[in-house]
């Protein structure tokens, strides 16, 4: 974290949503254990170390302990359907039988990780007898779990690996952050306000596929649900919320005092709207005529808009549903992610640059965003203040929600490198992203790919995880 970041933390203290659920369960073939008495108890010790890994992470973790037979994995199994788990992992210490694990991958009805995690590098062959050999034995039950959810229809995943080897740790990492993006579009609720932006047809969304591919929620709000809202802000809260705003922007003399004053009044009404409906989410766009008030409310959106980002509450204008969802899984594994589009490209420098106008994830400006005031919003009716930086040089990812002809929602990534250079200042968020291509082979393969106009640019090199997220979800995942 950046001191930028950690500034942008302290001012806009981020939204605290239901913590991820890890199910752990380790287990062994009981049958061992009075043939090799020194044996359960080292597994016990390997298992406690995982335990205390998993214990370390962000999430609630469930260990309902060491299982020996079919009957305590069958136990097991209602202890973690109980606990609504987002992950169960199963830490295979020595051979099992796959009737041991089946019941709980079938029972919890949630995505299982397989891992065995062997102690130390290798055996000492010289002074290993039988019972020390079965330590690390077990990768062996591996082929026969993974060929038996294959036949149950259960998704197979797993690390091999030995306890203390950072590169497996890193693997169930990957995981680990996959549910948290399982997690939180589980249990999201994602405000809709508005209505299309017209003629965008790539993003017209069903709005039944979210519930029902994630089990989140689409709450379809009015403008006037913010109208009335707005009303209620006093002139004291506006003031404070200017204040905010000097201290989180660098304001540009364009920015009119009028204007000014009206965008930190609906960011205002905003954080009650997000409040009151229990937002995680919100995506949003009006058209308006001639300067009407529901016209003002949605060109005076982009100050709030950006503050509820920056917050983890992702808030994207021009009625962007399903990049609000990539945008939220990109935030909760703590790489940001900003609202995206194709501005240009610049086949000299051999770069992709995109960025977008209005609201954008203030945790991922390489410096103190700029508050600019604009007359006229390209392509929009309406005028007033918009954010303006380039990313945090270095390491990106692109994440977005496409949706096929069946209905198929699909998480689409392609990885860059945000590069310095001359950037537009027109009250945009702008980079110039190097795919380490020539940029308009980059684009047609990127379109091809059932992708929208719109898209999560996100911090770092993600595109592991977010795969992982994809069979989590039981989504397609595409990469470019």
């Amino acid at each position: 974290m950046n001191a930028h970041t950690a500034a942008l933390r302290d001012l806009l203290p981020p939204h605290q949503r239901r913590k991820t659920r890890i199910g752990l369960v380790a287990g062994g073939l009981g049958t061992y254990w009075p043939q090799f008495p020194d044996l359960l108890p080292q597994l016990r010790e390997s298992s406690r170390y995982v335990s205390e890994r998993f214990q370390a992470m962000d999430a609630v973790v469930t260990d309902v302990g060491f299982i020996s037979d079919a009957q305590e994995g069958t136990a097991a199994a209602d202890r973690l359907r109980q606990a609504d788990c987002d992950l169960i992992v199963l830490f295979l210490t020595t051979y099992l039988t796959s009737s041991m694990v089946l019941p709980i991958a079938q029972r919890t009805n949630t995505p299982v990780l397989v891992i065995d995690l062997q102690p130390t590098e290798r055996m000492d062959h010289a002074s290993f007898d039988t019972g020390a050999w079965l330590a690390y034995c077990g990768q062996c039950p591996v082929p026969e779990v993974g060929n038996v959810f294959r036949r149950a229809g259960i998704p197979f995943r797993s690390v091999s690996g030995w306890l203390r080897q950072e590169s497996a740790w890193r693997r169930i990492e990957q995981w680990i952050n996959a549910a948290h993006i399982r997690a939180a579009l589980r249990h999201a609720r994602h405000g809709l306000m508005g209505h299309l932006y017209p003629g965008m047809l790539d993003v017209s969304t069903d709005l039944t596929l979210l519930p029902t591919t994630f089990g989140s929620h689409v709450e379809v709000l009015e403008f006037d649900d913010l109208r009335v809202r707005v009303d209620a802000v006093s002139e004291a809260e506006t003031k404070d919320r200017m204040e905010l705003a000097r201290r989180v922007f660098t304001l540009d003399e364009s920015v009119v005092d009028e204007d000014f004053a009206w965008g930190a009044r609906v960011s205002v009404g905003l954080d009650r709207l997000v409040e009151d409906f229990g937002l995680d989410s919100l995506a949003y766009y009006h058209r308006g005529l001639n300067g009407e008030l529901h016209e003002r409310l949605g060109a005076g959106m982009i100050l709030g808009a950006s503050l509820l980002t920056g917050r983890g509450i992702p808030a994207t204008g021009e009625y962007e549903l399903r990049t609000t969802v990539a945008q939220l899984a990109t935030q909760v594994v703590g790489a940001g992610g900003s609202f995206c589009e194709i501005q240009a490209l610049n086949f000299e420098d051999g770069v992709v640059e995109m960025g977008h106008d209005g609201p954008a994830h203030l945790a991922v400006s390489a410096r103190d965003p700029l508050l600019r005031g604009l007359g006229v919003y390209h392509g929009k009716r309406g005028w007033g203040v918009s954010v303006e930086f380039d990313v945090q040089h270095g390491p990106v990812t692109l994440l977005g929600l496409g949706q096929d002809r069946d209905g198929t929602l699909s998480f689409i990534a392609s990885e860059g490198d945000v590069v310095p250079g001359p950037l537009l200042a027109i009250g945009n968020t702008t980079s110039r992203v190097d795919f380490h291509r020539d940029p308009g082979e980059w684009v047609d393969e990127w379109s091809a790919t059932g992708i929208g106009h719109h898209w999560s640019l996100s911090t770092g090199h993600r595109a592991a995880d977010y795969r992982a997220a994809a069979d989590l979800l039981g989504i397609p995942f595409r990469r470019v």
